[in-house]
C-alpha cells in the first residue's frame, strides 16, 4: 500500500512537471507596454469637462491597450477627490494647479505629470438679478466650495475691484450643494464649474458676471500623481500619460459617440454638454510642451505655480507657501512626443 502511495506522488509530481512545461512553453506572450505593477493604480476623477475624457478611455479600454492596470474611481464631490488623495487613498487624481500647491503646502507630496486643460470660461461666478458689477458683491452672501478653484476664482474678482473675502458673506458649500443653494435664492452669488453652470443659471434672471475667461492662465488643471507612485512605478505613469493622448486622438476621430459617453458621466444632454468646448481649453501635446517650460507669463506652469502660490498666501488659503522645485515632472510627456515622433 505504502508502494503505491509513492509511485502515485511521483507520477503526480512528474505529471505537474510536464504541466508547467507545455504552459511555459506555449503562454501568450505579453502585450506591448505591458506594466509590472503587481496591483491597479487607484486614480480619482471628477466632474469637469476636461476630466471626462478618462471616461472614454475606461468605456473604450484604452487603458489596457497600454497596458495600465487601473482602477479608476469617480467622485461625485471634487473636493473629496483632493481629501482622497491628500490623505494616500490615491496613487493619482485630477486636480487644479491651485488645489495641487494647497495640498503640497499642507504636506502632501503630490506631482503635476499632465496638463488637462486650461478653463477658459468653464468656471463662474454667477449672479442674480440685480447684481452688474463685481462692486455690487459687497455685502451679499456668495456660496462656493470652500479651498477650491471657484473661492479663488472668487477673490480673484474680488482683488480686482478691491475688495476682500471679509467684504462679502462668504457660504462655504460643497459645489452641487452652492448651485442649488442659490437657484433656491437662499444666497446672492455663487462660484461654481460646468456642469454645475447649467443648474445654477436656470435661477430666472441669474447671469454670469465674471469667468476664467477673463483670468487667462489662472485655472489650469492636472492629472497629478503621489511621489510613491512616480518611485515605485514610473512605467505605470507613463502608461497613464500614453493613454491621455491616446484618448484625445479617440476623441477626434469618434466626436459623436465621445460625446455620448462624456455627457452621460456628466448627467447632461449631448447638445448640453456640447456648451463646454469653448469653456475648456483641452492641452495637445505641443501645449504641454510649452507648459512645462519656463516662461514669463502664466502659459509656463512654473511662474503660474508662483504667482498661484503667493496669491493663496496672501488670501489666507494656505499659510506658507510649499517648495515648489520638486512639483513638476515633465519626463512623460516627452517620452511620449519622443515616441511620437519615431
Amino acid at each position: 500500500m505504502k508502494n503505491h502511495y509513492i509511485r502515485y506522488l511521483l507520477l503526480l509530481f512528474m505529471s505537474s512537471l510536464i504541466l508547467a512545461f507545455s504552459c511555459t512553453q506555449f503562454a501568450p506572450s505579453s502585450p506591448p507596454n505591458h506594466l509590472t505593477s503587481t496591483r491597479p493604480v487607484i486614480m480619482g476623477f471628477s466632474a469637469w469637462p476636461g476630466w471626462f475624457p478618462w471616461e472614454v478611455a475606461r468605456e473604450k479600454g484604452l487603458f489596457e491597450a497600454r497596458g495600465v492596470k487601473i482602477d479608476l474611481k469617480w467622485f461625485d464631490g471634487y473636493l473629496d477627490s483632493i481629501n482622497a488623495m491628500a490623505a494616500g487613498r490615491l496613487d493619482a487624481n485630477t486636480q487644479t494647479l491651485n488645489d495641487t500647491i494647497a495640498s503640497v503646502a499642507a504636506g502632501a507630496d503630490q506631482v503635476i505629470v499632465l496638463v488637462n486643460d486650461n478653463s477658459t470660461g468653464n468656471d463662474k461666478i454667477i449672479v442674480r438679478e440685480g447684481i452688474n458689477t463685481i462692486a455690487d458683491l459687497k455685502g451679499k452672501k456668495i456660496a462656493a466650495e470652500q479651498g477650491t478653484v471657484d473661492h479663488f476664482l472668487l477673490l480673484l474678482g474680488l482683488q480686482q475691484a478691491g475688495l476682500r473675502q471679509t467684504d462679502i458673506e462668504f457660504i462655504p458649500l460643497e459645489t452641487g450643494a452652492a448651485a442649488a443653494a442659490f437657484v433656491a435664492g437662499q444666497v446672492d452669488a455663487v462660484g461654481v464649474f460646468a456642469p454645475f453652470t447649467t443648474t445654477a443659471l436656470k435661477r430666472s434672471g441669474s447671469k454670469e458676471l465674471f469667468s476664467s475667461r477673463d483670468f487667462p492662465g489662472a485655472i489650469p488643471d492636472h492629472l497629478v500623481v503621489s511621489r510613491q507612485l512616480i518611485e515605485s512605478n514610473p512605467e505605470a505613469v507613463q502608461g497613464l500619460v500614453n493613454t491621455w493622448f491616446d484618448t484625445l486622438t479617440y476623441l477626434r476621430e469618434n466626436r459623436a459617440e465621445s460625446y455620448k459617453i462624456m455627457a452621460q458621466r456628466a448627467r447632461v444632454s449631448p447638445a448640453e454638454y456640447q456648451q463646454y468646448d469653448a469653456g475648456t481649453t483641452i492641452f495637445t501635446l505641443e501645449d504641454n510642451l510649452k507648459a512645462f517650460s519656463p516662461g514669463d507669463d502664466m502659459a509656463s506652469l512654473e511662474y503660474a505655480a508662483k504667482k498661484i502660490s503667493s496669491f493663496l498666501r496672501e488670501s489666507g488659503l494656505i499659510s506658507n507657501e510649499p517648495d515648489l522645485r520638486k512639483l513638476f515632472d515633465s519626463r512623460f510627456v516627452k517620452a511620449y512626443a519622443k515616441s511620437s515622433d519615431q
